[in-house]
């Protein structure tokens, strides 16, 4: 067969059916373990599948570099993907924070759509195959499957990352490309709920169920690395939400690189010390005999101003004007600056993404194509390349699946 896609997860479908649109004299083979493929399109986005963003930019990925990122993403931009999902009967409406999302808000709808064409355009599925191992011969690549072996002129690596396991993903690709001589950037869990200290002062079992705006601030031995504003959510085992789930991956890659990492909380997104610090002077000059908890629960949820207040160690009842310069000024710094005692993730079971994988290095931006291995393509989770929560994943999929199209085609 001239090519052979392993995967028939986003990344693999899509780069099949583009592939046979912009050449049908082609012809292409999908590979998937599964019965049915699909498992993770099916349960992203709750089920509702998060299909891209209004605005994707280099800006909003890690991993790779993201000159050869905005390359990838500039092949097939988000017109682009809303068109082609238009064109496949899946129209999408705009939802919080620039989320895109099938009218229907039905993943099945996505992922019926992509079979559909999948089998319009002559892509020829063998699902219940199982890829075991994968080797280069002198005419292209042998490929030993659960159900015999098989010839490829070329193949596409899309098998994605060890994100929810139950789907599928194993992370068997990332051997077969090392096999073929590809180096693999450790991978670590990504988009993940985050574990918090049971004894810590602030007790996140008291909080579970508070959503709210935080920032959180990624310090990296001693400095601070980046900033992530969202919304978190307080759960019985920690933290989850959009911000915990996008700073994730910056605490289990700095762990895993066995350097220093900390997270602290604002819960004034953006507000610096001394602008709180002015605030709650203000504030409670204006109201001297408000408790603390009444006057922080004017802006935070009443459960989390308690909280933070006997966390510091000063009673929630305790009225404004009998407030200590130096007690308000510990607030201040627990409102600012509260530190998350982060002992590990969920794991794969719970993440959304996987961030590592095959070097972004070592693969063409132009064509997707391999430098070290001619004729092996890699797509989608398969390289170091992972994005923040909102549709940004998806968004990486379709464009490298049009990207290694355009090379298979020509």
């Amino acid at each position: 067969m001239p090519v052979a896609i392993v995967g028939a997860g986003a990344a693999g479908l899509a780069t099949a059916i583009f592939a046979r649109r912009l050449n049908p004299s082609v012809p292409v083979t999908l590979l998937d373990g599964a019965r049915r493929p699909g498992a993770k399109i099916l349960v992203s986005g709750g089920g509702r599948c998060n299909v891209t963003n209004t605005r994707v930019t280099e800006r909003d990925f890690c991993g790779g570099s993201r000159v050869a990122i905005r390359q990838v993403l500039r092949a097939f931009p988000v017109d682009a993907t809303v068109a082609f999902f238009r064109e496949l009967g899946v129209p999408l409406h705009e939802e919080e924070h620039g989320k895109l999302f099938p009218d229907s808000n039905r993943s099945r709808d996505v992922l019926e759509a992509l079979l559909r064409e999948a089998e319009r355009v002559g892509v020829t599925r063998l699902d219940g195959h199982r890829v075991l191992a994968l080797a280069q011969t002198e005419s292209g690549f042998e490929l030993e499957t659960s159900s015999g072996r098989l010839h490829a002129s070329r193949v596409v690596l899309a098998t994605g990352g060890r994100s929810l396991p139950k789907s599928g993903s194993d992370g068997a690709g990332w051997a077969f490309a090392t096999s073929l001589g590809h180096t693999v950037v450790p991978p670590v869990p990504a988009l993940v709920p985050l574990l918090l200290d049971p004894d810590a002062p602030l007790s996140h079992a008291a909080l579970a169920g508070v959503s709210h705006d935080v920032e959180i601030g990624v310090w990296i031995e001693g400095r601070i690395s980046t900033r992530v504003i969202g919304s978190l959510l307080w759960t019985h085992f920690g933290v989850s939400g959009p911000a915990a789930l996008d700073v994730s991956r910056h605490w289990t890659r700095t762990s895993a690189e066995g350097r220093e990492v900390r997270l602290t909380l604002n819960v004034f997104p953006s507000e610096a010390f001394d602008t709180l610090d002015a605030r709650l002077t203000n504030v409670m000059k204006e109201r001297p005999r408000a408790s603390l908890h009444t006057v922080l629960a004017t802006w935070l949820p009443s459960a989390m101003a308690s909280g933070l207040v006997r966390a510091v160690g000063i009673e929630d009842a305790r009225q404004a004007s009998a407030v200590t310069r130096d007690e308000r000024r510990r607030l201040v710094h627990a409102l600012a600056e509260w530190p998350l005692a982060v002992t590990g993730t969920r794991g794969y079971n719970y993440a959304e993404v996987t961030a590592g994988g095959v070097s972004l290095t070592e693969i063409s931006p132009r064509t997707m194509e391999s430098r070290v291995c001619p004729g092996l393509f890699l797509v989608g989770e398969m390289l170091d390349v992972d994005g923040r929560l909102g549709g940004f994943n998806f968004q990486w999929a379709w464009s490298g699946a049009m990207v290694a199209a355009r090379a298979l085609a020509s």
